[in-house]
């Protein structure tokens, strides 16, 4: 007997054991040939059956311990993670143990409001396929519907769910479902079965799936709100890197400053355009970091603070010690939160003094070549040689300027020189001619090209008739010492038309007999004259009034040439 009771390691089987022995002892004492009292032999029966009722009540007890230990383990292993497909297979895998269900199945509410499974594991504590995800339908819409539990030992017999397909065609006996609620709000419901033994579960389980599906509905909220969460902050840190990317993209310099005029924001452009470092700029007073132009910067931000209104293209030539001379253009503008409430000044800063460099050699390419010319160009593709095309030439000079340069000082010379040439430039653009070159005090022009012109041998005659006019005019507006003669020369013909010398200097000229011609008539035309070959005259005699001169020897042809002196028009 000592054996016996010291075999037991728990209350519960300890006095299991005790009922045995004292069920033994009653046994042998009822059938020993030695006679005891009917009181001694009660008591034996009485102590058996207290004790054995005393053990299932123990039994009982210890189970509940058990499960209200699970339970607060439980508890502490899914309120430790914050991870939803973490906490979601802890669930299961507890549900599964706590009930000692064959499945269970985790449903949540999706986004459209319908009930989906998102997690099935066996009691194996493994993930169920979609093969063996069968439910009882009706048992689920009940506890979503009635937002109560349900349970039931043999769903077969149920009359509950007399007659439900799936019951009866997933072979369904016992099942247990309890919902899943947060604040009362109904999340998703706990779903467990067996589907080959009945009475599995009774009220205690389902008490016990309550009380931990109360922890698991607010663990299971968490984690939906911290993946949430998770989801938002990494939006938000993908927005802010965007951000970045984008303001440290921008080719115009942004700086941004508070209320106290404090710079809080400066992108690589504004660095490089101020020539500073971030350190220098960033945590700075406008006034240090723009010094270069804060006086007459100031002015404006007062006006844009004022009036809370922007200023835009607002250009500063100023010289910035670490660059030199340099140009500017400010657009300021109020810097406003969410609610239009002004936070202090946005300033976006363009560097335009490379462009600023390139415009002005641009304006002086083209008081030097035709714009029509410099239209044709395609820098990226410049070649040398040229392009054959008919054209009518004009050669201009200023006639007896050597003496007159003899007695004249030099800036004088350059001046009245300039005053001949613009004049003899200006009647050939009037005339949308392209000026070649400026040769000394001379000027060489061409017609129809690059921009094909109909009539561009009388385009020609009538430029030579405005550089007349014009002349005349610079009679009455310059001294009597200053009164030069011209002489023109016209011709028309082919020539080839192109860039003409080295990849380091070209230059755009038209080249051919028709120019050297129009070169030697204006050489040999007398002061104030306009001289024209025969052959171009008749182009133009219905509209050219013009007389006949002795025909010109002209150097390097071995015919003289016709020419006629051009009057006037018609």
């Amino acid at each position: 007997m000592n054996d016996e009771l010291t075999r037991p390691r728990t209350m519960h089987d300890q006095l299991s054991a005790l009922a045995v022995v004292a069920g033994k002892i009653h046994t042998d004492l009822r059938h020993s040939s030695s006679k005891l009292p009917k009181d001694v032999l009660e008591q034996l029966t009485h102590l058996q059956s207290t004790l054995e009722a005393t053990g299932a009540k123990m039994e009982s007890f210890q189970r509940e311990h058990s499960n209200m230990l699970a339970l607060v383990k439980t508890g502490q292993v899914i309120n430790s993670s914050l991870e939803l497909d973490e906490v979601l297979r802890i669930v299961m895998d507890t549900i599964v143990q706590l009930t000692k269900a064959e499945r269970g199945f985790l449903m949540l509410r999706n986004e459209s409001g319908e009930m989906t499974a998102r997690i099935a594991r066996n009691y194996e504590m493994e993930s169920i396929n979609s093969a063996e995800k069968n439910v009882s339908s009706s048992v689920v819409q009940r506890v979503i519907d009635t937002g109560e539990s349900v349970v039931t030992t043999n769903a077969q017999e149920d009359k509950r769910f007399v007659g439900q397909e799936s019951i009866v065609a997933f072979n369904l006996r016992s099942i247990l479902c309890v919902p899943l609620k947060v604040k009362n709000d109904l999340i998703g419901v706990i779903y467990a079965d067996n589907r080959i033994r009945a009475g599995i579960f009774s009220e205690a389980e389902k008490d016990l799936l309550e009380a931990f599906a109360n922890q698991a509905a607010v663990a299971i909220e968490n984690a939906r709100l911290f993946s949430s969460l998770k989801h938002t902050l990494e939006e938000v840190t993908a927005l802010k890197n965007l951000m970045d990317n984008v303001f440290a993209s921008i080719a115009s310099g942004v700086i941004t400053a508070d209320v106290q005029d404090n710079i809080t924001l400066a992108n690589r452009a504004a660095e490089t355009i101020l020539g500073s470092p971030t350190q220098d700029i960033i945590g700075h007073h406008l006034n240090d970091a723009l010094a270069s132009v804060s006086n007459e910067l100031n002015p404006h931000l007062l006006e844009v603070r004022s009036t809370d209104k922007p200023i835009v293209d607002l250009e500063i030539s100023h010289n910035l010690p670490t660059r030199g001379n340099v140009d500017w253009r400010l657009n300021l503008s109020p810097l406003k939160d969410a609610s239009h409430k002004t936070q202090g000044v946005a300033i976006v800063l363009d560097d335009l003094t490379e462009r600023k460099k390139l415009e002005a050699q641009r304006r002086l390419f083209e008081r030097m070549v035709s714009p029509a010319v410099i239209e044709q160009l395609d820098p990226n593709g410049l070649q040398l040689g040229g392009k054959r095309t008919e054209i009518t030439a004009l050669f201009a000079d200023i006639r007896g300027f050597t003496t007159y340069s003899e007695h004249i000082a030099p800036e004088k010379l350059v001046s009245v020189l300039n005053r001949y040439l613009a004049a003899m430039a200006d009647a050939v653009l009037a005339q949308e001619g392209t000026v070649d070159k400026f040769m000394g005090d001379a000027i060489m022009a061409w017609y129809n090209a690059p921009i094909p012109q109909p009539d561009h041998t009388l385009r020609a005659v009538k430029t030579a008739l405005a550089i007349r006019d014009s002349v005349n005019t610079l009679y009455k507006e310059l001294p009597e010492d200053s009164h030069l003669a011209f002489g023109v020369g016209i011709h028309h013909g082919d020539a080839v038309l192109g860039l003409i010398g080295t990849e380091k200097r070209l230059e755009y000229t038209a080249i051919s007999d028709t120019v050297n011609t129009a070169k030697r008539l204006q050489e040999n035309s007398s002061k104030n004259q306009i001289i024209i070959s025969k052959e171009t005259y008749e182009r133009v005699k219905k509209q050219v009034e013009a007389k006949p001169l002795e025909n010109l020897p002209v150097k390097g042809k071995s015919k003289t040439v016709e020419v006629l002196e051009v009057l006037g028009l018609k």
